[in-house]
């Protein structure tokens, strides 16, 4: 390449440029503000005015060193420095010509360096007469198309004689132009290789400008005059289009396509997201149609499609966690580690639906919580009480105004995973009416044949529910349709014994009261004895929840006598306990003190529980009519019957007249007359009540019963065991009658209850009738005398005691 340098290296101040570069020939204003270059001008003012701007490689280095500057900068004049507010120059530079830097002097405290200057030709070669022209031309058409340069700037160009000045002077006016691309037109030390390099730069300028053009065309004869917007959105569409790129940011279409993309859905549900995604495209942002669409779509990208928790399968660790949170339960606390170790073993399984029912206040609920933690899962609770409808499950279809996926579908997205534990609870409280059965709704989601692809009314596609640990909760299983049933593992919840229920207050209870009312063990003292007298006389229920409440009222008292600085500890005791939680409410031992005629004990199971039942007979003298009252229902009245039946057959046995029935009237009455009640388990004490009241024989206070009776006197198997007699047991009973076909049930029983109790297990009326009926007592009348071994002591060989 032909150049005319000079040899001598001027020693100067160099000044880095961040983002900017200046010609020769061109006066530029420049705010200097940085230490180092602060102190180059300073020098270059004190050496005559001159110094070499040249332009960093990176704008955003705020300590650059030499090899971050580039080696070709220009040589230039300082016309005018003022110093501004804040300590800075502003500094006006008058370029001179092009400097190449050989090497440099020194860094600190400014930077110095030995520069050559290139001075341009003088002289005009034919070829740069001729690029000359064409570069003019050019610019004549880019000052015309363009409309970011000013037109004032083409007749200041075409005056310029000077090839390598014109060739500056348009590089300085092209202000969209890359300086990259400026820098490479000032590295141009020959003119012509300067004035093509300008000439291919206008070329490629063109193109843009054209392609704009044409792109401005496109977008117009698509738009409709009124809508802006419109034109704006299809101006984007088409610069993508032309540049075979999109907008990193993307339209709202495309970032839910980015976002489905990213889900891994199944493929069908993929397939219609990406349908709906297109019909979003097409639809103007405001109308009715793409509000639902936009919904739904944010509906679908927003459940938990492949997002899973990985499950502790460390068994003796959640076997702690169950227990520190519960006390008792072994059953369910079994089932649940049962199930964790079979999922240690396969590494795909269906989720068991597991039922928990039982009493209020048990920890159905609680232990659901537990579960969770015992498996590290998230936790969902949805509560099915007064649930009427069944779109509360299965959700609305689109075509509703303001349609909502179901319940189901809302936790799965509450949880954030596709395997949480979802709690349905109090499932025995729902119903029906016109708007459809949400229980039948609910057969897809128990059902572990089914529920991997449950379909939502209002998400149309399948949404697999198989990993969820689904658990439900039940006061009464009776009240569950039975199809449901069906679909569930159930596991009975039995109410808490009184050593139970004392454990379950000092471990539990007794803590989280103190905690939530801001007291200490040194602020409260409540002994054992204290909370044994809760349980029996303040308390009457299978659970622990009145418990709470209690010992809830006596923290009240006691936070408020601390508060006013009436004591700093404070002692709870059997003597003083009436004076947080008043009169005893309840009296221990609710069963007959006496033996009495006509009134047998029998056994009921409640949804607070079991309890026991006295059952009184009355005789009058009448035309034999049975009266039954107490709110008993059908099945309880047939009952009756059917002991009064088998009571007129025996009568010979009995001794009784054979036509007893004509002379007498029998009244039954079961006390709380308020409360229904019903089932076939009370038949045997009621004709044990009606024998004891016609033989005049006292039946056995201590004694409780239950069982059904036919008309041959056989006594047939019942449920509930041992909620009964857990009752039973918190009634003072010690002896209980119990159709041996149940003797099976007598495991479930806690063996601590089992050992205070006497179980005889029977199979026929007139064993009930040796074990509960006492001798007549001395002085009292009696229809017919007692018949022989009718004592306890000489009870029937087949009715062992368990």
């Amino acid at each position: 390449m032909a150049q005319k340098r000079s040899e001598q290296l001027l020693s100067l101040p160099l000044l880095p440029l961040k983002g900017q570069i200046v010609f020769p020939t061109m006066i530029v204003p420049l705010e200097v503000g940085r230490e180092k270059s602060m102190r180059a001008v300073e020098q270059a003012m004190n050496e005559g005015r001159r110094m070499v701007l040249a332009m960093q490689k990176d704008a955003k280095n705020e300590t650059p060193t030499p090899d971050d500057i580039y080696l070709v900068g220009t040589l230039v004049e300082i016309k005018q420095v003022v110093k501004v507010p804040g300590g800075t120059f502003k500094v006006v530079f008058e370029g001179l010509s092009r400097a190449r830097i050989d090497h440099y002097v020194f860094e600190d405290p400014y930077f110095r360096v030995a520069v050559v200057e290139v001075p341009d030709e003088v002289s005009r070669s034919a070829e740069a007469e001729v690029l000359m022209r064409m570069v003019i031309n050019q610019y004549e058409r880019y000052v015309k198309s363009s409309k970011k340069v000013p037109p004032e700037s083409l007749v200041t160009a075409v005056q310029i004689e000077e090839p390598g000045r014109l060739a500056d002077t348009v590089a300085a006016y092209l202000t969209t132009l890359d300086l990259k691309d400026k820098q490479a037109v000032l590295e141009a030390f020959d003119v012509v290789e300067r004035l093509e390099r300008v000439s291919d730069i206008l070329t490629r300028e063109m193109e843009v400008l054209d392609l704009e053009r044409k792109i401005n065309v496109r977008v117009r004869k698509q738009m409709e005059k009124s809508q802006r917007e419109y034109y704006l959105r299809e101006q984007i569409k088409a610069i993508q289009k032309e540049l075979g790129e999109r907008d990193d940011r993307g339209t709202e279409a495309e970032i839910f396509r980015q976002k489905i993309e990213e889900l891994g859905l199944p493929d069908e549900v993929k397939e219609k997201a990406l349908r709906e995604v297109d019909r979003l495209e097409k639809m103007p942002p405001m109308a009715a149609e793409a509000v639902v669409v936009r919904n739904y779509l944010e509906w679908i990208t927003s459940l938990p499609w492949s997002v899973t928790t990985e499950d502790q399968v460390d068994l003796k660790k959640a076997e702690e966690i169950l227990e520190s949170e519960h006390y008792g339960l072994k059953k369910p606390k079994d089932r649940i580690l049962e199930y964790l170790a079979v999922r240690k073993l396969v590494s795909k399984m269906k989720g068991p639906i597991l039922c928990l029912a039982g009493p209020p206040g048990v920890g159905k609920t609680s232990l659901a919580k537990s579960v969770a933690n015992a498996l590290g899962r998230k936790f969902v609770r949805m509560s099915l009480g007064g649930v009427r409808d069944e779109a509360e499950i299965r959700g609305h279809r689109r075509t509703y105004v303001g349609a909502l996926p179901g319940r189901i579908i809302q936790g799965m997205r509450q949880a954030g995973t596709r395997n949480p534990v979802f709690l349905l609870d109090e499932i025995d409280k729902m119903s029906s009416d016109f708007r459809g059965d949400p229980a039948s709704a609910l057969l897809e989601v128990l059902d572990p044949e089914q529920n991997h692809a449950f379909v939502d009314h209002y998400m149309e596609v399948p949404f697999d529910l198989s990993d969820v640990l689904f658990i439900t909760t039940a006061n009464v299983v009776w009240n569950i349709p039975r199809p449901l049933l069906d679909r569930m593992e159930l596991i009975q919840l039995s109410g808490y014994t009184e050593d139970e229920k004392v454990e379950i207050a000092k471990r539990h209870l007794l803590p989280k009261q103190r905690r939530d009312h801001g007291l200490t063990e040194e602020n409260l003292e409540v002994s054992e004895n204290v909370l044994r007298t809760i349980v029996r006389e303040y308390t009457r229920e299978a659970g622990v929840r009145n418990l709470e409440r209690q010992l809830a009222t006596i923290c009240r008292k006691v936070a408020r006598e601390i508060a006013t600085g009436d004591a700093q500890t404070v002692r709870v005791t059997t003597q003083n306990l009436h004076s947080f939680l008043g009169a005893p409410r309840y009296q221990w031992g609710r069963r007959e003190k006496e033996d009495q005629v006509g009134v047998a004990t029998g056994m009921v199971y409640t949804e607070v529980g079991g309890d026991i039942l006295p059952i009184e007979v009355s005789l009058m003298k009448g035309k034999g009519q049975l009266i039954l009252t107490g709110k008993l229902g059908e099945v309880m009245k047939e009952s009756a019957q059917a002991g009064l039946s088998y009571i007129r057959s025996r009568a010979r046995d009995l001794g009784l007249d054979e036509d007893f029935h004509s002379q007498y009237d029998i009244h039954i009455h079961v006390p709380e007359g308020a409360v229904p009640k019903e089932g076939p388990s009370a038949g045997i004490a009621m004709a044990t009540a009606v024998v004891s009241a016609l033989t005049r024989r006292p039946v056995r206070a201590d004694v409780a019963m239950t069982g059904e009776i036919t008309l041959r006197g056989r006594v047939l198997p019942i449920g509930g065991v041992k909620e009964k007699l857990l009752g039973a047991h918190r009634a003072g009973i010690t002896h209980i009658i119990l159709p041996r076909e149940n003797e099976k049930d007598l495991e479930e029983v806690p063996g601590n209850v089992r050992k205070k109790l006497q179980v005889h297990l029977v199979d026929h009326m007139d064993e009930v009738l040796r074990l509960a009926l006492l001798d007549v007592k001395e002085g009292e009348e009696q229809i017919l005398p007692p018949p022989d071994a009718l004592g306890m002591e000489d009870a029937h060989p087949n009715s062992p005691v368990v």
